[in-house]
């Protein structure tokens, strides 16, 4: 078995034109020891570049109902910056399978980042030409899995009070949590306040900072470790 035919088993789809693979995979290096070949795969990176795009979006703006478009757009980039894409191409050995040119073979090029988070593109853009959209959609939520956890990887400090909420929402809805701030000590230009969260009027979480804003916050981050959260 090949290594092109390795990757469509590691990524549970089959290529009715096996050209399109073949192409997704070409770098750009390979053209310098084979002219004859007219391309390489940057056609195919552009065009999956927005197969990705389209599909994170769609994903998180389902997955986060409450999420602000600054928010999101944050999420959307923390998946698909070229060092994530990367990893994930890691993930499903991609560079064992590029076309390389014996130089850029020599030189480490199968582990290269750039040539990774392209190939990786490329092929999403060949699984797109290959069949439809929501075909390429399904193949990257087979790849990327669990949004949620995923983004905890790459900012697990983000967002405690949206964590907390995306982790109630599927099972209590959006009306569980309620929080309740009061200012507990020091003058106008050092205030101390303290929050509390609770979870359908169970006590889960407390904390104390400057502002309301970081009171909630570390009450919400100390919420999220409670015992007391159902379990999903």
């Amino acid at each position: 078995m090949t290594s092109a035919e390795q990757l469509q088993d590691r990524i549970s789809y089959r290529f009715r034109n096996p050209d399109l693979l073949d192409l997704a995979l070409t770098h750009p290096s390979w053209l310098q020891d084979h002219p004859e070949q007219a391309d390489s795969n940057q056609r195919l990176e552009f065009l999956g570049d927005a197969v990705l795009q389209l599909s994170l979006t769609q994903n998180l703006f389902a997955l986060f109902p409450d999420a602000r478009e600054g928010e999101l757009s944050k999420k959307r980039a923390a998946l698909s910056n070229g060092t994530y894409l990367a990893r994930i191409a890691q993930e499903i050995d991609l560079g064992g399978a590029l076309r390389l040119s014996e130089s850029e073979h020599e030189s480490g090029g199968r582990e290269k980042s750039s040539a990774l988070e392209d190939g990786f593109e490329a092929l999403l853009g060949a699984i797109f030409s290959d069949s439809d959209f929501e075909t390429a959609k399904t193949v990257i939520h087979h790849l990327y899995g669990d949004l949620t956890a995923r983004l905890a990887q790459v900012i697990p400090e983000e967002n405690p009070k949206g964590r907390l909420q995306e982790k109630m929402q599927p099972t209590l809805g959006n009306a569980a949590l309620n929080y309740e701030v009061q200012h507990v000590a020091g003058n106008d230009h050092a205030r101390e306040y303290e929050a509390k969260v609770f979870l359908q009027g169970q006590l889960i979480g407390t904390g104390r900072g400057s502002s309301k804003k970081s009171a909630e916050e570390e009450a919400a981050r100390e919420g999220l470790n409670s015992p007391n959260l159902p379990t999903t």
